[in-house]
């Protein structure tokens, strides 16, 4: 590496949330409205540029606590974004994170320092968003459509005990399909994603709705 090559100079980091929920049946995504350049006055992800004493991670935290108040948020990383004019000012790295949460449970912080608003959108009704978040937030989209058989993402949904119906009306909305319930439950219970808690409630007229919980 030769440290003066003029070809290194100017790069930076960007970090960037995809932050996801399912509300009354609804797949949305937190978006914020920026209060400064580039881009004043448009939505977009949450995010911001990494500090030279961080790490992505740890920015990544910071930014999301700065911007929408939230805390421990889990989050996953999902790409890498590098296009060189991704970003007017500078050449600017975006790294893609994916969290998941129960909007319900959680405070959005409305207005910050950098920000105008903050509100969940959508997911068919997402504006046209700063940078490159449009296209981020599709690849998000994509790869949580995976992650939801595969891991226990949508932990941080159902924080409580859920029933199987609870469960699967979310993944109907994630994945913008219905599903069949009985092959749900069983691909659920097949991949070890969920575990019976013991717990059941009367339905009036109806069977008692089993509880369960992610492993």
């Amino acid at each position: 590496m030769q440290i003066n090559n003029p070809l290194y100079k100017n790069q930076g980091i960007h970090v960037i949330a995809s932050i996801f929920t399912v509300k009354d049946g609804k797949f949305k995504v937190l978006l914020i409205k920026r209060d400064n350049e580039p881009f004043k006055d448009r939505w977009s992800l949450v995010g911001g540029a990494c500090y030279r004493t961080e790490d992505v991670m740890t920015a990544m935290k910071r930014e999301v606590k700065e911007k929408t108040g939230l805390k421990n948020l889990k989050l996953t990383f999902f790409d890498l974004f590098s296009k060189p004019d991704r970003c007017s000012l500078m050449r600017m790295l975006g790294v893609g994170y994916i969290g998941v949460i129960d909007c319900d449970r959680v405070e959005i912080l409305k207005k910050t320092t950098k920000t105008k608003d903050a509100d969940w959108f959508d997911i068919d009704r997402i504006p046209l968003l700063a940078y490159d978040h449009n296209e981020i937030v599709e690849a998000a989209i994509e790869k949580l459509k995976e992650l939801i058989f595969d891991t226990d993402i949508l932990k941080e949904l159902f924080t409580q005990n859920f029933t199987l119906p609870e469960l699967h009306k979310a993944y109907c909305a994630i994945l913008g399909k219905a599903i069949d319930r009985r092959n749900f439950r069983k691909k659920m219970l097949a991949e070890n994603l969920i575990v019976p808690t013991g717990l059941e409630e009367d339905v009036t007229g109806k069977k008692k709705a089993k509880f369960y919980k992610f492993v």
